[in-house]
């Protein structure tokens, strides 16, 4: 009965989303405490259980969602982005446009969350479609492969960050391996993929195109670019620094200081602060208001991260979690491809990536420490999962659909499409790593 109460709060779940509409983060709230009653848990414990599940999550997370937000409207407002893609496109020419918008949108979507970073980038991508008479289609899905990949692979963004916590990750090494698999993936799903998209008719609706700021107001391209990657190379760096230094090294701790994600992005934003602000003229007061509409439109996905802390603890506290990993220790099934399929149903359902991926989180997380398993490969493939088949459930569907101006048909053969190719590359990718490491 075990996995049938766990199967029906995850059934409870999908319904309060996708047929009641219920707001994620009390769907994943009433799904918890169902659990929670459902697999014994005396009544007066199940609050306190969802209470600690959401604060352990939020720990670990809050510095790093809120700077990351922080630092990517900045990079936006700034111009940076702007100018990190003006660049590129004259780097690679009109011959191969397609890979200089791929390489956009893997640089400017480290640091932007997807939805910033669709409305962002997409109007460039038109931009340039008009410029060169190519189709908008062909031009936009390299972009939006590497934000979709971005967003599922890379931290600091929500569902990778997150499950670094939850699985005990590296996310310096996470972040490598993420990396390895990302490029390779996105040049399959964008630059390789998008030629067979140049018949599809699209007609950018006039409202999506922005105006670009002037040349002259726009930061360097130097300044930009590491600006925008400081995260990054901070991250790598470290971890780098840790695998070559000895334990008992006097400069470990300080390494070790600087290598926390929330010590990471902190840094990274007060940089930002005066790299991209201060420096060019621009107020405290600004630049404060900025952030201040960053923290805004994160805030969901922190009640989100929340409430799937939450199911998690439930989980954990019952001993769902170690029931279902002795079980899943018996199947005939490499962990990571499990870890795949249950987050790709889960998605195929829901529709949010980040829902998808957290609530796979809380079903195998014990999998990290009673089968041998990396836990940054476990990241990998969950985010890879949460990818799977985009349709009439998912946000961006519609955002694609709208925006483009395309048929719901051509919506699937190419958005639906290349996020499937997404999910299933990124899987083969963590299958060939596992193999090395």
């Amino acid at each position: 009965m075990t996995f049938v109460f766990v199967l029906l709060s995850i059934a409870i779940l999908v319904l309060l989303i996708v047929w009641a509409k219920l707001n994620p983060f009390l769907a994943f709230l009433i799904a918890s405490i169902s659990a929670g009653l459902m697999l014994g848990l005396p009544a007066d414990q199940v609050a306190k259980s969802a209470q600690k599940g959401m604060g352990a999550m939020l720990g670990d997370l809050v510095i790093v969602i809120v700077t990351g937000a922080m630092l990517g409207k900045l990079v936006s407002e700034s111009g940076a982005a702007q100018r990190i893609a003006g660049f590129l496109m004259r780097i690679f020419g009109e011959k191969h446009m397609t890979w200089a918008m791929a390489v956009t949108g893997l640089i400017v979507g480290i640091p932007l969350f997807y939805n910033v970073g669709f409305v962002l980038l997409v109007p460039l991508a038109f931009t340039v479609s008009y410029q060169y008479k190519l189709p908008a289609v062909y031009v936009g899905i390299p972009l939006l492969a590497a934000l979709s990949v971005t967003h599922g692979f890379l931290p600091p963004h929500p569902s990778p960050a997150a499950l670094v916590a939850q699985f005990g990750a590296n996310m310096g090494l996470t972040l490598f391996y993420g990396f390895l698999i990302a490029i390779p993936t996105i040049i399959i799903a964008g630059p390789l993929f998008s030629p067979f998209l140049k018949n599809i008719k699209s007609e950018p609706l006039k409202t999506f195109q922005s105006e670009p700021k002037p040349e002259s107001e726009l930061p360097g391209i130097g300044n930009s670019i590491f600006t925008a990657l400081l995260p990054v190379i901070l991250l790598i760096g470290t971890t780098a620094l840790n695998l070559n230094i000895s334990p008992d090294d006097p400069i470990r701790p300080l390494v070790n200081f600087i290598a926390d994600p929330g010590v990471v992005m902190l840094v990274s934003v007060l940089y930002a602060t005066f790299s991209l602000g201060i420096f060019r003229n621009t107020n405290m007061v600004k630049l404060m208001d900025i952030y201040t509409i960053a923290t805004k439109d994160v805030a969901m996905i922190l009640l989100i991260v929340a409430g799937a802390g939450a199911l998690k603890q439930i989980f954990t506290d019952t001993g769902v979690s170690l029931t279902i990993a002795e079980s899943l220790k018996t199947w005939d099934i490499h962990p990571l491809i499990l870890a795949w399929m249950i987050t790709a149903v889960i998605r195929i359902c829901v529709g949010s990536a980040t829902v998808a991926g957290l609530t796979t989180a809380g079903i195998i997380a014990p999998l990290v420490t009673t089968m041998n398993v990396d836990p940054n490969l476990l990241v990998l493939s969950i985010g890879a999962g949460s990818l799977m088949f985009s349709h009439f459930n998912d946000g961006g569907f519609w955002m694609y659909k709208e925006f483009f101006n395309v048929s719901i048909k051509d919506t699937i053969k190419s958005w639906s499409l290349m996020e499937t190719i997404v999910a299933v590359v990124g899987l083969f990718g963590v299958l060939i790593l596992d193999l090395f490491v």
